[in-house]
């Protein structure tokens, strides 16, 4: 499936929003809810997350087309990356390990800004890597 390229990065930008909130705020709960959007993103694929339903509803509309589109694969590993940290930083959190939730937040809003600042991934570059390494062992399908 092709996606464009600009919602990821929107969704980015929200989530950096929410992560930075997160650590200020050191809201287990906010984690979580974020959490859930990294789960639908990945799980039911990005055009089904809520970051992707407004990319889609309300931003989307008012943009031209755009001049690529990109494989939907290696954002949608990214947001499970994204899952990843986020239940651990909810875990964290919601025990009173604050600092796991400190340090996964920590990780999981320098990629989201380096995506939304930059248009860098760090989880579509981890795909790709993990996909080369695939490859050069012929377990690819």
């Amino acid at each position: 499936m092709q996606i464009d390229p600009r919602g990821p990065r929107f969704a980015a930008a929200l989530t950096t929003l929410v992560l930075a909130t997160v650590l200020i705020t050191g809201s287990g709960a906010l984690l979580a809810a974020q959490t859930v959007v990294f789960a639908v993103g990945a799980l039911a694929g990005l055009g089904r997350s809520p970051y992707g339903w407004l990319y889609r509803v309300l931003v989307r509309p008012r943009l031209g087309p755009p001049a690529e589109l990109e494989d939907a694969r290696p954002p949608r590993f990214a947001q499970g990356v994204g899952l990843l940290f986020g239940l651990i930083g909810t875990v964290g959190y919601l025990s009173g390990a604050d600092w796991l939730g400190l340090t996964a937040t920590g990780c999981a809003l320098a990629a989201a800004f380096l995506n939304a600042a930059f248009g860098y991934c760090l989880g579509c570059e981890l795909y790709l890597v993990l996909r080369r390494g695939q490859a050069r062992l012929g377990t690819t399908r």
